[in-house]
């Protein structure tokens, strides 16, 4: 039963640690598939984190500091989306320009506005997305397994978990069952012909590029607003660069990304569990257990996913022939 209850405690810190995950790679499909290679998710998502815990803040309110965090991520990506959609920009040099510019201006605003090193004022129960449970939660705590999953792993989690992994189906019917979806493929494939079917492929990755913005804010305020009571410094840690390798780990696919981000979120949680934990008479070192998860990142890209093919048009600025 001790071995139960543990495994279901790893579980459950699964699902809260693969939330940031999953929005961030789900909004690097978005992206990806139209051509535009982003490697920016990870300023984002700081930046969406910021602005949702700052608005939270001096409002007083989850939803327009959910609202904050939004369109500050959708107007940095817009900025990415006019370096390399309407100039032609490097992408690659475009994303890595957002990642820094958050990285130093959520700190000196940070510092500007509330004088805490950085932080944001720590927030209240009003002003954060907190636990939800579900009906028959509390009848079903003490029944074996069934009760336990569904209290533990099923109910107690916020509204933005539940959107998050809502929107694993929700993408795949937009990609596979809907015009936008079918355009949006093929504007990452071949936008010439899109081209000449007469739609607008700026526009098209345009739109993408807002989704990946709409996604990555709302992975920030997970972030700040939901695992933790307020901003602090580099709270993403890479989070960004690992949904991106989920991303390539699972070949730009919905359904395979969910499944790749509970991976590295098992991982994760299996990490901070086993800190400090002798394994097989050893103590291992919790620095070496902290970066576990990164460690094996590199191993499963490396040599476990086969021949992972980006979109034929990724990362090439088109040009309308005359």
């Amino acid at each position: 039963m001790d071995f139960l209850n543990a495994l279901v405690l790893i579980l459950d810190s699964t699902i809260r640690l693969s939330v940031p995950l999953l929005l961030a790679c789900l909004a690097g499909l978005y992206s990806e598939r139209a051509g535009v290679f982003d490697i920016g998710l990870e300023g984002k998502m700081l930046a969406g984190a910021f602005a949702g815990a700052a608005g939270a803040a001096v409002t007083g309110s989850a939803w327009l500091g959910l609202l904050c965090g939004i369109l500050v991520s959708v107007g940095m990506a817009l900025v990415h989306g006019f370096a390399s959609i309407t100039h032609r920009g490097n992408q690659i040099v475009s994303g890595v320009a957002i990642n820094f510019i958050a990285a130093g201006s959520t700190i000196i605003l940070g510092q500007a506005w509330f004088q805490q090193g950085g932080r944001t004022p720590a927030l209240g129960a009003a002003q954060r997305f907190e636990a939800i449970e579900l009906p028959g939660a509390a009848a079903l705590r003490d029944v074996p397994l069934i009760g336990q999953i569904y209290s533990e792993l099923i109910s107690g989690h916020s509204l933005l978990t539940y959107f998050a992994f809502l929107m694993v189906p929700f993408t795949w019917w937009v990609l596979y069952r809907t015009r936008f979806g079918l355009r949006l493929r093929a504007v990452g494939e071949n936008p010439a012909a899109v081209d000449t079917a007469g739609v607008s492929v700026a526009w098209l990755r345009y739109r993408a590029v807002i989704c990946t913005g709409i996604l990555t804010g709302i992975a920030g305020c997970y972030l700040s607003m939901v695992q933790n009571a307020g901003f602090v410094k580099d709270m993403t840690a890479g989070k960004g660069f690992i949904a991106l390798a989920a991303l390539i780990f699972a070949k730009w696919k919905p359904v395979n990304a969910m499944f790749a981000c509970l991976l590295f979120g098992f991982l994760d949680a299996a990490s901070i569990r086993l800190q400090g934990t002798p394994i097989m008479g050893v103590r291992v070192p919790v620095q070496l257990m902290q970066a576990l998860p990164y460690i094996l990142t590199v191993i499963l890209l490396a040599g476990f996913i086969g021949k992972a093919i980006p979109p034929r048009a990724g990362g090439v600025p088109y040009v309308k022939e005359r």
